[in-house]
């Protein structure tokens, strides 16, 4: 028999959370953001999931053409650009749209032959100081695309670096805005949290992300209170069962210390799964799980191969029992927030070695 941990992914909540975000942006084209084997969710399966999109955005070359093979024939928007001047030859071939962020690539790109021109996103970096030309670099890079007659649009975006928290986003939009004055194309700026929360960011294409996944990119709002619904449940069971003494100790270190009579469930998930071995499961600090239905919390280090949670006040929980990890009925944001993390390095984490189901 299998290792009892698995990944069930839900594709109706992926259908369910784009809807989310159609009805917060109605008036703009939306790529789904499939990066990072789209968080981990599995990127042919999402993207055949998110097929209502308008188009898809990743960063990986490769991910960009496996999508193209697999027939799909939407935009896709390469977030990092390329990298090589031969990367513009699977530009050319797969009609792929790549965001240019800097001069280098600016070069790259006028020296290019191409079989036809392709739309380009030219990047401004209006205040996260990542990726993006600054403000007096803009206009000329935008007449250098223009003159390489490589270019068959040009449009343009920019990343927010707080529409999640307290600074927003007017200073970037207002930045952004004076930078582009008069310079036609359109225009991409939201990612999940200004789709959410700034209509006035809506532009022409939104970029959603850890929203179709079923996260908030909120830490003062749940993804259930903005009707978001997990798409991935990590779940696996309880392999063992220890009874504790007042004064024992549990796991590598010893870092929990029963201070009454315990029972003490071993689950088979460990930080080779993807679970943050950071995860704390001291007496004073813990991780949520859920066992059987009932909520309890981590005791003791993860280890490689395993956990421990306190069964102590779930009776009929024993060898067998099922373990949420995160998912439907444990939120990802809670564990990664105890972990002192969030739920996007949680969904992209997840190990290979970890089946994932696809449940509809």
């Amino acid at each position: 028999m299998p290792r009892p941990i698995r990944a069930s992914l839900r594709l109706s909540a992926l259908r369910h959370n784009l809807g989310i975000a159609r009805r917060h942006a109605p008036e703009s084209r939306i790529w789904a953001v499939v990066k990072a084997n789209a968080y981990g969710h599995g990127l042919l399966r999402t993207a055949r999931a998110l097929s209502d999109a308008d188009g898809y955005a990743l960063l990986d070359l490769n991910e960009a053409v496996r999508l193209r093979e697999a027939g799909s024939a939407k935009s896709i928007l390469l977030l990092e650009g390329i990298f090589q001047p031969a990367d513009l030859e699977q530009v050319d071939r797969y009609r792929l749209a790549p965001a240019l962020h800097d001069l280098e690539q600016i070069a790259m790109f006028e020296r290019a032959r191409l079989s036809a021109p392709v739309a380009v996103w030219l990047k401004l970096n209006t205040g996260l100081n990542r990726l993006g030309l600054a403000g007096a670099q803009v206009r000329s890079a935008y007449e250098r695309l223009r003159a390489s007659g490589n270019a068959a649009s040009i449009s343009l975006m920019t990343h927010f670096a707080d529409a999640d928290g307290a600074a927003g986003i007017a200073e970037q939009l207002a930045r952004f805005a004076e930078w582009t004055k008069g310079l036609p194309g359109e225009v991409t700026l939201a990612n999940s949290a200004a789709v959410l929360r700034y209509p006035a960011a809506h532009a022409d294409w939104v970029r959603p992300g850890i929203m179709l996944y079923g996260c908030s990119p909120f830490t003062d709002q749940s993804a259930d209170s903005l009707g978001l619904r997990p798409a991935m449940t990590l779940a696996s069971e309880v392999i063992a069962v220890q009874e504790l003494k007042p004064g024992e100790r549990v796991g590598y270190g010893g870092t929990f210390e029963a201070s009454r009579p315990m029972r003490i469930g071993v689950v088979a998930c460990g930080y080779a799964d993807g679970y943050p071995r950071h995860a704390p499961g001291f007496n004073e600090r813990n991780t949520p799980v859920v066992v059987a239905g009932e909520r309890t919390h981590t005791v003791g280090r993860v280890s490689m191969d395993m956990l421990c949670v306190d069964l102590s006040a779930i009776p009929q929980a024993g060898v067998g029992s099922t373990v949420i990890l995160w998912g439907e009925g444990l939120p990802a944001d809670e564990v990664a927030a105890s972990a002192g993390t969030v739920s996007y390095e949680l969904l992209c984490a997840l190990a290979a070695r970890v089946p994932q189901v696809e449940v509809e």
